[in-house]
């Protein structure tokens, strides 16, 4: 059983930064894949980044190059570094995680994760 607790949300001028940081209970956190979806009003929740348990990292083409993923597991903590930032990435932010290794179609569709953190708003503004 693994819970995940997001933070570092907010409010954000487009080309600002903002860090956003998942914290996990639990003692397999490294053995976990955990990943950040994103979910605006109206819309479905997407992939945004993945970093597996090995370290190996993936990201949505939209946020390449303004998004960093990673995560430090001796403190249970995954964080998701935004730069950058569009209104259009204006969304809920959810952490995710799953046992690794997955197979191919888990990694980027949320039905690929069983473990789902609150959300975290952030708001992006022109």
């Amino acid at each position: 059983q693994v819970q995940l607790v997001e933070s570092g949300g907010g409010l954000v001028q487009a080309g600002g930064s903002l860090r956003l940081s998942c914290a996990a209970s639990g003692r397999s956190f490294g053995s976990y894949a955990t990943a950040w979806f994103r979910q605006a009003p109206g819309l479905e929740r997407e992939f945004v980044a993945r970093i597996s348990s090995s370290g190996a990292t993936s990201y949505t083409d939209s946020v390449k190059g303004r998004f960093a993923i990673s995560r430090d597991n001796a403190k249970n903590t995954m964080y998701l570094q935004m730069n950058s930032l569009k209104p259009e990435d204006t969304a809920v932010y959810y952490c995710s995680a799953d046992r690794d290794p997955q197979n191919g179609w888990r990694r980027t569709r949320p039905k690929g994760y069983e473990y789902w953190g609150q959300g975290t708003q952030v708001t992006v503004s022109s």
